[in-house]
């Protein structure tokens, strides 16, 4: 077996940071697999606040917070969208060294504009404040967000039986920019043989 592994192209620290900084950072987001909902992009969706926003979907953020022993109700449960945000920022220092604390951060600091501000306990009221006045402005809408973050395509994960209905309006619409969405096959429940529901399942997906 020939070994392609060279001392030559091992990646330096200075040499990471110059390749992302001045050759990638601007490049486009063709992103080939995600969870976004197709009709929330297509119908354009806004958030009332940064707790819908960060946490009414987001099962790594979930995951976290379970990990640090926050109840159930402050992650799925009742509790409010402001209590569940609360929640999170407090036990987001905990989570050093884990991407969730990069990733919130600089998703706070690149389309919020809080540079360098660190999401805590004590920071968190504040931060629900700042961000509740600019989820109001078309920019923070699903599509303006995904502009701000200079994405060009989406592949979304869909059931074979999934009627596309979303994809083909978004696809029509004269305001998408320079924005596509497409779908990709993603037959988890017709692998589900011993799932509730599978015999009737099949019978769909025969129709």
């Amino acid at each position: 077996m020939n070994n392609y592994l060279h001392t030559d192209f091992l990646l330096d620290t200075e040499t990471a940071r110059r390749l992302y900084h001045d050759v990638a950072a601007d490049l486009p987001i063709i992103d080939y697999h995600n969870h976004l909902p197709p009709e929330k992009v297509a119908h354009n969706r806004s958030w009332d606040n940064l707790g819908d926003l960060w946490l009414s979907h987001d099962h790594y953020k979930w995951r976290v917070m379970r990990w640090a022993g926050v109840p159930e109700s402050h992650i799925t449960g009742s509790a409010t969208d402001k209590e569940k945000f609360l929640a999170f920022a407090q036990i987001l220092p905990k989570a050093i060294g884990n991407p969730m604390h990069h990733w919130s951060h600089l998703e706070l600091w690149r389309y919020f504009g809080d540079e360098g501000k660190l999401i805590n306990g004590d920071t968190a009221e504040e931060i629900w404040q700042s961000t509740q006045a600019m989820l109001s402005q078309p920019e923070f809408r699903a599509q303006g967000l995904l502009k701000k973050m200079k994405v060009e395509l989406i592949g979304t994960t869909d059931d074979p039986l999934d009627s596309l209905e979303h994809h083909q309006a978004f696809a029509a619409s004269p305001h998408k920019g320079g924005l596509s969405m497409v779908p990709t096959f993603r037959p988890d429940r017709a692998l589900a043989i011993e799932g509730a529901g599978f015999n009737n399942y099949l019978e769909k997906l025969e129709t």
